[in-house]
C-alpha cells in the first residue's frame, strides 16, 4: 500500500481560536472611536478621514502582502487599518452621500457576496486557512474591507433607525454571535460560512460599544474622549498580542 506523505502549507494569517475573536472584537470597536475621533473631533470630516486611513489601509496591506511569513503586529494593524477605514466610508456613504443605512448595508451586502464568490471562483475556497499567496491575500483582505464597512453601517442602522440604542445593538449582535457560536459546537454547518458570518457580526458589535463610550450621555453613552478610549483600546489589543502566543493557520494536503 502506498503511504501519501501529507503537506502543510503555512497560512498568512492567524489560527482562528478564542483570543483571535476577543483581539477583532476589540479592533472592531477602535476602529469606531479612531475613525469617529478624525472625523469627528478633529473636524476632519468623512471623506478627508477616509482618504487618511484608506492610506494607511493601502500600506498596511502591502506590508502584510510582501511579509514572508504571518507576523501577528503586521496583521492585527492591517485589521484595525480595515476598522477605521469602514467606520469613515459607512459614514460618508451614509450621511453625506444620503444613502442611508438600509441603503448604504444593501449595497455593501451585495459587494461583500460579489467577492466571496469571485473569490471561491477562482481559486476554489474562502476558507482562511487557503489564505498564503498574493492573490488569495488580496481576496481576502477586499473582502474583510467590504465586511467592516457593512458591519458599520449594519450598527448604526440598528442602534439609531431601529432605535434599539447602543446597548440594545450590543445584545442582538452580542446574542446572534453566541448562536453562531452554538452551530459551530453543535451542528454541520460548514466552519467557513460560520466564520464570515462571525466575522461580519464583530463589526456591528464593535461599533455600537464604540459608540457606547464616546456618545454623549443624553444619547445613550458614556461620553468618554474618543482620544482616551481608542488609546486604552489600542493597549489592551498590545497586550493581547504581545501575551498570547499567535500561530498561523495550517492547512494538510
Amino acid at each position: 500500500m502506498m503511504n501519501i506523505k501529507q503537506q502543510e502549507i503555512i497560512s498568512k494569517v492567524p489560527e482562528v481560536t478564542l483570543v483571535f475573536w476577543i483581539i477583532k472584537i476589540l479592533a472592531t470597536t477602535l476602529g469606531e472611536t479612531a475613525g469617529d475621533a478624525l472625523s469627528m473631533s478633529m473636524n476632519l470630516g468623512y471623506l478627508v478621514s477616509t482618504g487618511i486611513f484608506a492610506a494607511i489601509f493601502a500600506v498596511a496591506v502591502v506590508v502584510q502582502i510582501l511579509s514572508k511569513k504571518f507576523h501577528p503586529v503586521v496583521y492585527w494593524t492591517t485589521i484595525i487599518a480595515t476598522t477605521t477605514v469602514g467606520t469613515t466610508l459607512a459614514d460618508f456613504a451614509d450621511r453625506s452621500l444620503g444613502i442611508g443605512y438600509a441603503g448604504g448595508a444593501i449595497i455593501l451586502f451585495a459587494l461583500l457576496i460579489a467577492s466571496l464568490m469571485m473569490w471561491s471562483q477562482t481559486l476554489g475556497s474562502v476558507a482562511v486557512d487557503t489564505v498564503s499567496s498574493p492573490k488569495s491575500e488580496g481576496f481576502y483582505w477586499v473582502t474583510i474591507m467590504f465586511s467592516q464597512t457593512l458591519g458599520t453601517a449594519l450598527g448604526d442602522w440598528t442602534a439609531d433607525t431601529a432605535g434599539l440604542g447602543y446597548s440594545g445593538g450590543a445584545v442582538v449582535f452580542g446574542t446572534l454571535l453566541a448562536v453562531i457560536a452554538l452551530a459551530y459546537y453543535r451542528t454541520k454547518i460548514s466552519h467557513t460560512v460560520l466564520f464570515w458570518a462571525a466575522f461580519i457580526l464583530t463589526r456591528p458589535l464593535g461599533a455600537v460599544v464604540g459608540d457606547f463610550l464616546d456618545k454623549p450621555i443624553l444619547k445613550g453613552g458614556l461620553a468618554i474622549s474618543r482620544y482616551s478610549a481608542s488609546l486604552s483600546i489600542l493597549a489592551i489589543i498590545a497586550l493581547f498580542i504581545f501575551i498570547f502566543s499567535h500561530k498561523a493557520a495550517k492547512r494538510r494536503i
